[in-house]
């Protein structure tokens, strides 16, 4: 018996080449998808924490503002308070005043 055999099979570079070229591109799409996803998803999250931060900032602007009002009026108390004992302290000297002229 004698068998022969075709050796003579061409490889049909083409369309191998094309197929490698058609999985790279699906590999290629599904990473860019998913890149493109977590750039969504992370992006979303900066605008919220920025979001969050500038209401923070926003509140405790409002914070410094009301502590600087209360300083001042606290400041001006104090002041108005000085003054009304200026008054006594200066009556006091004059009758300590007139008292030992007394003697």
């Amino acid at each position: 018996m004698v068998l022969s055999m075709d050796n003579s099979r061409s490889l049909d570079m083409d369309s191998i080449i094309a197929e490698v070229k058609a999985q790279y591109k699906e590999i290629v799409n599904g990473s860019r998808t998913e890149a493109e996803s977590m750039y969504q998803i992370k992006h979303e999250e900066l605008q919220t924490l920025a979001g969050k931060h500038g209401d923070d900032l926003r509140r405790t602007k409002t914070e410094i503002f009301e502590i600087n009002r209360n300083m001042s009026q606290l400041q001006a108390e104090t002041e108005g308070l000085k003054g009304q004992r200026a008054f006594p302290e200066a009556a006091i000297a004059d009758a300590e005043q007139l008292r030992g002229a007394g003697r």
